[in-house]
């Protein structure tokens, strides 16, 4: 099997150990369940399948008829915990801890670099801001910023950047932007870009006292709409954001950094 560190759901790290047993003997899910203390037969099957879940004693008993001592049996519980958490806040605070357990044995967690650049709005700024102020310090750079940044959390955040591939470093304190999307395949990445959503939307609302109505600009509607209307509407979004990208892209000279959130919602529940 794959070291534990490469999957990114607890039920399919389990139901591959059961392939594996099965592969090579007559291995079957009364036999897995008998292992880990379990009297229904079909209960592992059942979790599997995402039918049901696993409890924080089943946690442990799995784990042991799987076999999985020091390293892995730390990070199993806690992939279980980020799988099964029924919140942000909760899942956020396991991968970390997977992060955590993962850096203290120097393995990296499968896009676990890709959660970071989507945690913080930091990274998409002065990823547009370093391009515009070549050989500037790290400190020229954070005094650039409304928000408050540190110059060590700068030079992380190019490091990372250069790291992930997103940025190229040409010389001291120059850098250029390369083409490469950042994608990400694990259920940690939409929590992070749910988290950077949660902070631009509110530097959004700081905004609307912190700058002259000449330097931002927000507006709304508020409508009814029903279901083929709604689907419309985010077409438009879409083909809209693509078009405001293209007129970025040919700013002959930027010189600031700006964010536009396109959003739409719910007010009220459906009727």
């Amino acid at each position: 099997m794959k070291p534990i560190t490469d999957y990114q759901s607890y039920r399919c790290y389990m139901q591959e150990f059961y392939e594996e047993r099965k592969r090579t003997d007559s291995f079957t899910w009364r036999e897995y369940a008998r292992l880990a203390g379990f009297s229904s037969p079909t209960y592992l099957k059942l979790v599997c399948e995402g039918k049901s879940s696993l409890s924080e004693a089943g946690i442990g008993k799995v784990a042991d008829a799987m076999g999985l001592k020091g390293f892995d049996y730390v990070y199993f519980r806690y992939l279980v915990q980020f799988n099964q958490a029924k919140d942000d806040e909760s899942r956020k605070k396991a991968f970390g801890a997977m992060q955590e357990v993962a850096k203290s044995k120097k393995i990296r967690v499968l896009d676990g670099d890709a959660y970071a650049y989507f945690e913080s709005w930091k990274n998409p700024v002065l990823r547009e801001l370093v391009t515009m102020m070549p050989g500037a310090t790290p400190e020229a750079m954070a005094a650039m910023c409304w928000q408050p940044v540190s110059a060590d959390e700068v030079c992380a955040s190019l490091d990372l950047m250069v790291k992930l591939g997103l940025l190229q470093k040409k010389g001291r304190n120059v850098y250029v932007q390369t083409d490469k999307a950042l994608v990400g395949n694990s259920d940690a990445i939409p929590m992070a870009v749910r988290t950077m959503h949660r902070e631009m939307a509110a530097l959004a609302q700081k905004s609307i006292d912190a700058f002259d109505v000449n330097d931002r600009n927000i507006m709304g509607v508020t409508m009814s709409v029903d279901r083929e209307a709604y689907e419309q509407i985010v077409e438009e979004l879409l083909s809209c954001r693509r078009k405001i990208a293209s007129i970025a892209n040919a700013s002959r000279k930027p010189d600031q950094v700006y964010r536009l959130n396109l959003q739409l919602f719910p007010l009220t529940k459906k009727i």
